[in-house]
């Protein structure tokens, strides 16, 4: 599972991937969810894939800072909640 090592207020943020790299990470927006009681954050590595696509990730956070880790987001639902917002972002 990814770590957030820290977030800065300039929307940039450092995770540790489970090899132990650093990556370098920029918020896109987050936002709060009614339906499941969640606050996720989508954000990306600025790197592309081999379309040429910008890579973005999502997660789960704790907006208040308390649990600094990204929590894994399981649910079909939920990804599709996520895909939604993608679009009209």
């Amino acid at each position: 599972m990814a770590r957030e090592k820290q977030n800065g207020s300039d929307g940039k943020f450092v995770v540790i991937n489970p090899q132990g790299e650093h990556i370098d990470c920029e918020i896109l927006f987050t936002f709060d969810s009614d339906d499941t009681g969640k606050s996720y954050v989508v954000y990306t590595d600025n790197t592309r894939d081999q379309n040429g696509e910008l890579k973005v990730y999502a997660s789960i956070y704790d907006p208040e800072g308390k649990d600094l880790s990204l929590r894994e987001i399981k649910t079909r639902a939920e990804w599709e909640m996520i895909d939604k917002l993608l679009e009209d972002y």
